[in-house]
């Protein structure tokens, strides 16, 4: 196991490496997401100012 862990050597370069992988896919769920939300919620205010008449 702790094989495993030294990465044959490079483990001070390859886990770095998971790490950085790891946050920028977990920001970019993260970011994902609140633009979803953002996006519905224009597109629910959208609809009812429409519904409303308040449209252009």
């Amino acid at each position: 196991m702790r094989d495993f862990f030294a990465m044959g050597g490079y483990a001070a370069f390859l886990w770095p490496a998971y790490a950085v992988t790891f946050a920028v896919v977990a920001w970019n769920i993260i970011a994902a997401r609140r633009a979803h939300q953002q996006a519905l919620a224009e597109a629910r205010r959208r609809f009812s100012a429409d519904a409303d008449g308040d449209a252009p």
